[in-house]
């Protein structure tokens, strides 16, 4: 006896696709990257496409820049050591973190002077946020550093939050 068989297929229409982007709220981004200078290139890009997809560009340009700066910074002084670039907006803002592994020096000269040296680095990112009234910072976190602007997100508009 013969008998026929359907199988499922693909259905012919596929559902319509989902217009609106995901909420903002909803953007969390972290990478590695090997500290090079090329890689200010590869986080401005990450940055500048996980934005359009939440429907963020209007912070775009000063979150771009951030990006590029820290990681840009961080690798040139740390060569060849990895950083981690985290991208979250919570509460309104917009928080990007760079974390290298630049250790604290153990003498208190020393240190103050690394600390001088890196904050001199980002005179562009320090004027940006300042123009926008906010704050940045380095902090220390044990064995890394952290570089942390945080920026104002759709919810405040375009401004920077201290």
């Amino acid at each position: 006896m013969l008998t026929t068989r359907t199988t499922a297929a693909c259905p012919a229409a596929h559902p319509a696709p989902i217009v609106c982007p995901p909420p903002p709220e909803g953007l969390s981004l972290s990478l590695t990257l090997p500290g090079e200078p090329h890689c200010a290139g590869i986080a401005r890009s990450a940055v500048r496409s996980a934005l359009h997809a939440h429907a963020l560009d209007t912070i775009a340009p000063e979150a771009v820049l951030a990006a590029s700066e820290l990681v840009a910074v961080a690798a040139y002084l740390n060569p060849s050591q990895n950083l981690y670039l985290s991208l979250r907006h919570r509460e309104g803002a917009l928080r990007l973190i760079v974390y290298d592994a630049h250790a604290r020096h153990a003498h208190p000269r020393l240190a103050e002077a690394c600390d001088a040296r890196r904050r001199s680095g980002l005179r562009l990112l320090a004027a940006v946020v300042r123009d926008r009234g906010g704050d940045w910072g380095v902090r220390r976190v044990p064995r890394t550093r952290r570089w942390h602007p945080e920026l104002g997100g759709a919810a405040v508009p375009r401004e920077l939050r201290g």
